[in-house]
């Protein structure tokens, strides 16, 4: 039987580059958040000068709105004097993790300040955290931001830290209208500091927010995604780990506590360790009136040995966590993604640092439907 080319070949993901390399700048660190209810897309990232840490320059943003025609993103802009604390001057802000009230519609970007020059790694040796916990919101859609905030001592409290962040990603509004951001810091452990994931989050649209506990084992850059298996509200965290397997918690509370269930299975972590993206969506084909179930979208490198070829795994279960096999979206180089999903279309979009020969050559931007990425599944083991 002839078989024509264009259907034996699998399908093209087409992307759209949002942030591309330039020659004395780079961009690291997606973050995409959607705007339910307003067909808006807000794509953050980190503009640096080198694709180390400690060159991050500022944040920029581009806005989408699918009402309009042609559907088009706005240019870059850069975020700087809209984030700075004036009582933080020569800091950078890092790890862009933005969440959404939608009663209130307002945005709430949190992110961390961090003195220029100061690394993490010499914040873990000295044991003397120089990073603060900031938050600006915005009530137009992430046109325009009002006041920095800065949230470290009323979150964090007297907790001794040698270094924290957030996300980095997007945060969560959950079925009872808790706003949840995900979140990390390093710890005293007996002779170290291990980094342990937790959430900070508001029962009040973002007026008070509060720190969760943290997981019981080494856990990093993480987020987190409400699920539903009928009645019960379960919040899932999904966190980096320095090697295999990556860390899965649920929390039935809200983040307040997260536990390890005992049967998980594994995702493997690329080596080193490489942030993932999260995200639920109703599960398809529900009648009306049926119990309410939530499948789970998972996107991280699909090599264990190096950030290459990005793909995303369903998990049809996930209190019992059984993923699927991933589709490769990108094949080469990746590293950093953000998913988010619009209800409205019933489509999933992807931002993520991709290029031909190295994953920081440009941020692109994805979408697609549930069938683009279960018809076919990578050989690909995760």
């Amino acid at each position: 039987m002839e078989c024509l080319e264009s259907k034996c070949r699998p399908a093209e993901f087409v992307k759209t580059t949002l942030f591309k390399k330039g020659c004395d700048f780079t961009y690291r660190i997606p973050s995409l958040l959607y705007l339910p209810g307003t067909n808006t897309y807000l794509a953050f990232a980190e503009k640096r000068t080198s694709a180390g840490d400690v060159d991050a320059k500022c944040f920029v943003i581009r806005r989408m709105t699918t009402n309009d025609h042609p559907t088009e993103w706005s240019p870059p802009k850069e975020l700087y004097a809209e984030l700075m604390i004036p009582l933080l001057p020569n800091h950078r802000n890092m790890n862009p993790c933005p969440v959404y009230d939608s009663t209130t519609q307002t945005v709430f970007l949190f992110y961390i300040c961090v003195p220029h020059g100061v690394t993490e790694g010499e914040q873990i040796v000295t044991g003397r955290n120089q990073a603060r916990l900031c938050c600006v919101s915005s009530s137009d859609q992430g046109a325009t931001w009002g006041a920095p905030q800065d949230l470290t001592v009323s979150v964090m409290g007297e907790i001794r830290v040698s270094t924290l962040a957030v996300g980095p990603g997007h945060g969560v509004q959950l079925d009872s209208g808790r706003l949840v951001v995900p979140a990390y810091a390093y710890l005293p452990q007996p002779g170290k500091w291990e980094s342990r994931a937790f959430s900070i989050y508001s029962d009040d649209d973002g007026s008070l927010w509060k720190m969760g506990k943290q997981l019981g084992s080494w856990s990093n850059e993480c987020e987190v995604a409400e699920v539903f298996d009928g009645v019960k509200s379960v919040l899932c965290c999904n966190a980096r780990t320095t090697g295999s397997p990556r860390v899965q918690a649920h929390s039935r509370d809200g983040g307040d506590t997260f536990q390890m269930p005992p049967e998980m299975s594994k995702l493997h972590e690329t080596g080193g360790g490489c942030q993932g993206s999260i995200i639920a969506f109703p599960a398809p084909n529900q009648q009306e009136g049926a119990i309410r179930q939530t499948w789970l979208a998972f996107s991280h490198p699909t090599n264990q040995s190096s950030r290459q070829d990005l793909g995303v795994s369903l998990n049809r279960t996930p209190l019992q966590s059984h993923w699927d096999p991933p589709k490769v979206i990108h094949r080469g180089p990746s590293g950093y993604s953000d998913l988010a999903y619009s209800q409205e279309d019933q489509r999933f979009s992807c931002l993520l640092e991709c290029g031909e020969k190295s994953e920081i050559e440009q941020i692109a931007f994805m979408s697609f439907t549930l069938d683009e990425i279960r018809q076919t599944a990578s050989s690909a083991e995760i």
